[in-house]
């Protein structure tokens, strides 16, 4: 049977979209207004229809889900229990993880995507010394992934953003995203979209090679939590203490298994972009996603950005854009949770460190520098990434910096700027901001994540000095920026950045306290203003994109035999049809395990598309239960101690040995990087049990084949001890929603059984059989 004819029988997500085909190829920087048009021609009958089923008025989020359902006349649509195919309508991938995605989409055997999809180069550019000069030497330093990225996307039909481009989700939300669209991206920050009223989802490689591939994409309905603001920012209050206040109240995990709405008539006084940073930082959150309904602030940027005609169409269903009307009056009644916030008195707010809902108000941050011993001086300085580096940002923070020159202050802290695509750049270079920020000593940098992500050259700290930052970025975890576990890193909004950077001294508050200035004086700074799209509209003469091929079965993908970065994929192993006996621990992860500590970034993300090379690093982040030691354990089988967990996995690999690891809550939380379930999964690792997933990585976990399990009794963590014997019984009757039994076979002989569950799915439970999704996917196509 070929493709074709297994496509007419067993339709997928690719039949609903057949229209668009001759619209794959981008023709301008700007995404397809076909596709909106496409979308919006059916929006208000979907919303109709899932009015009928569910039989209650809909949160907006609630409508664009069922916009882009499969089948909706087949959806049971039940919060938190029933699971949905979905259709949407882009594919977002950054160079990190596109790698990866596109080495698998290659093994699919699918000749060109079957969604409008772009790769975007932001994470591979180190921050050092400025744009310019730190530009070149990405493209220098990284030249075989970008050939490799811009081969494959000419050849399978993926717009290439280049380098220098700018973030990717900056340059999504202003080429791409619309209101009431759906996308998926590979970066767990994807749900900056929703502050232009589109449901956005961060999700691993794996799926995203899915969605291209023509499948659909599944999702467990969420939950819907309801967040009511209330009155207008004012004063030093920007965006950004919206979402840091949200974190404080519903903590990391808080949002898991929901998507987070923003309603009420706060919402309307806040930017396009603004509620696009609110969202960004919704994935620390653990949510789904989170989003904004359409109104003029969206209408306005659209216009902006070249986009007017998109607005004219979202008006035009501007009712379904939205909450239901009842929604709004009785939130109670239609929200699983409501926080609400008072945007009137919101006090600039920051977190950290270490985590990014470890909340306080400026005003209590200075005493509690002292209880606790922080590092007063504030060595550096940073704004910007894919969370804060919008034209309002940048023009805000460059009105902080002109007022402290007119007062006679200058930098006590190096500040660093990323601006966040060269639209924005080009734009306040011809405003005026960035002659500002030249003028006071700051240093811009290129338009990538850079320090974001742990793309940051320090020379002035060696790893274990003890310091701290301020940055207005969204992730805060130990050694994340600057690979120094021993930086104190905490995040506010970029206005309080630039004061603090001003300042020199973390205890700085710009509402009440003064700086000497150049004549001795105790000048007070003003609160920040600016403008939140530029007078001139944006300068949108560069275009950083170059469009796929019409035919790409001429071209090479460039990949050297002895690339030591770009290694071609070899499919996974079925599962053989046993229990898994006898497995020893290689990891009993002590409290907090995100994917940094699991595969972290910084310098190995230049093995990002060699799988090999980059299972070196994994779980090097990670502290050991039983030692207290970070990233190294005892090899069980040669009682060798203090062994790097790789090498050790890498030896009971050797001698067909399985292992597991033993986790804690929210184990996997922050980046989408499937990297960090493949590893495991190359290296032998059979299953994780831990008292608590995050989303993406129990998501990726199933992809890849390795069972994510979680202990039915949370205190059942405590029974694991080094040399213990774990079986996973019962797999030759894996079924949804069943239980399975572990066996743990202690050193003395004596034997203890837990129960843990799982949210395997049939078609999950297929992935695990086959040996990973990709291979069920290809298996299908060959039929």
């Amino acid at each position: 049977m070929n493709h074709n004819q297994h496509k007419a029988e067993n339709p997928t997500r690719v039949d609903t979209m057949q229209k668009l085909m001759p619209e794959r190829v981008e023709k301008t920087c700007l995404g397809s207004k076909d596709l909106v048009k496409k979308v919006y021609a059916d929006f208000s009958n979907r919303v109709k229809t899932a009015r009928e089923i569910i039989g209650r008025p809909l949160t907006y989020a609630e409508k664009v889900l069922a916009a882009h359902l499969i089948n909706i006349n087949g959806a049971e649509l039940k919060r938190l229990q029933s699971d949905e195919n979905l259709a949407p309508d882009r594919v977002a991938l950054q160079d990190a993880t596109a790698q990866m995605a596109l080495l698998q989409f290659m093994s699919s055997g699918i000749p060109r995507v079957q969604v409008p999809s772009t790769v975007h180069c932001d994470h591979l550019i180190r921050a050092h010394t400025g744009a310019k000069d730190d530009l070149d030497l990405a493209n220098q330093e990284n030249k075989e992934v970008y050939d490799f990225l811009k081969s494959v996307s000419q050849k399978y039909g993926l717009g290439f953003w280049k380098p220098g481009a700018g973030i990717i989700h900056q340059v999504v939300l202003e080429n791409y995203a619309f209101p009431g669209g759906m996308m998926i991206g590979t970066d767990s920050h994807t749900p900056n979209a929703g502050g232009l009223g589109m449901i956005a989802i961060g999700i691993g490689g794996a799926d995203a090679v899915d969605v291209m591939a023509g499948q659909p994409f599944g999702l467990r309905w969420p939950g819907i939590i309801g967040v009511h603001l209330k009155g207008k920012l004012n004063g030093w209050a920007a965006a950004k203490d919206v979402i840091l206040k949200v974190l404080d109240e519903l903590t990391v995990k808080g949002g898991t298994g929901h998507i987070v709405e923003y309603f009420g008539e706060g919402t309307a006084s806040i930017s396009c972009t603004g509620k696009a940073t609110i969202c960004n930082m919704g994935a620390e959150l653990g949510a789904t996603t989170s989003l904004f309904p359409f109104d003029k602030k969206m209408a306005a940027y659209l216009a902006a950005t070249d986009r007017a005609d998109w607005a004219k169409m979202a008006n035009e269903i501007a009712a379904d854009l939205k909450a239901d009307d009842d929604v709004i009056k009785s939130p109670q009644k239609y929200y699983n949770k409501i926080v609400e916030i008072n945007l009137d008195t919101l006090e600039p707010h920051i977190v950290g460190p270490h985590t990014p809902d470890l909340a306080r108000p400026v005003s209590a941050f200075a005493k509690e520098i002292k209880e606790k011993g922080y590092p007063e001086e504030l060595k550096y300085a940073l704004i910007g990434s894919c969370t804060n580096s919008s034209y309002e940002d940048m023009d805000r923070s460059a009105s902080i910096v002109k007022d402290a020159q007119a007062k006679g202050l200058k930098l006590n802290s190096p500040l660093m700027i990323s601006p966040g695509s060269e639209h924005v750049f080009n734009t306040i270079r011809r405003d005026g901001q960035k002659e500002a920020f030249d003028s006071i000593g700051a240093t811009v940098l290129a338009f990538a994540c850079g320090p974001c992500i742990g793309q940051w050259q320090r020379d002035d700290i060696k790893r274990g000095d003890k310091n701290s930052i301020i940055t207005s970025f969204n992730r805060n975890f130990k050694a994340r920026n600057d690979g120094n576990p021993e930086t104190l890193s905490f995040i506010s909004s970029p206005e309080l950045v630039t004061a603090m950077a001003i300042a020199g001294r973390l205890s700085f508050n710009p509402i009440t306290d003064t700086i000497k200035n150049n004549k001795g004086e105790a000048v007070k700074l003003s609160p920040p203003v600016g403008n939140e799209l530029p007078a001139k509209n944006f300068d949108t003469s560069a275009c950083g994109l170059i469009e796929p091929a019409a035919d790409g079965s001429k071209i090479e993908v460039a990949i050297s035999p002895q690339s030591k970065r770009i290694e071609r994929l070899e499919p996974f192993k079925p599962w053989d049809g046993k229990d898994y006996t006898d497995l020893p621990i290689l990891l009993k992860a002590s409290g907090k395990c995100t994917t940094d500590h699991i595969s972290p970034a910084g310098p190995w993300l230049k093995f990002r598309g060699h799988l090999n090379n980059i299972s070196d690093n994994m779980f090097i982040g990670a502290t050991n239960a039983f030692s207290g030691e970070t990233g190294v354990g005892q090899n069980v089988i040669t009682k060798e101690t203090s062994v790097p967990f790789a090498q050790i996995a890498r030896s009971y690999k050797s001698q067909n040995i399985g292992w597991v690891v033993i986790g804690d809550e929210n184990y996997g939380e922050g980046s989408s990087r499937e990297h960090a379930a493949m590893e495991p999964r190359l290296l032998n690792g059979k299953a994780v049990i831990v008292k608590s997933f995050a989303r993406i990585h129990e998501t990726n976990l199933k992809k890849q084949g390795v069972l994510p399990l979680v202990f039915v009794n949370p205190s059942d963590y405590d029974k694991f001890q080094l040399n213990d014997r774990v079986s996973v019984v019962g797999l030759d009757t894996l079924a949804p929603k069943k239980p399975l039994t572990i066996v743990i076979r202690h050193e003395d002989g004596s034997e203890s059984k837990i129960e843990v569950k799982h949210t395997l799915t049939v078609e999950q439970i297929q992935w695990f059989r086959a040996g990973s999704a990709l291979n069920k996917i290809a298996a299908e196509i060959k039929k």
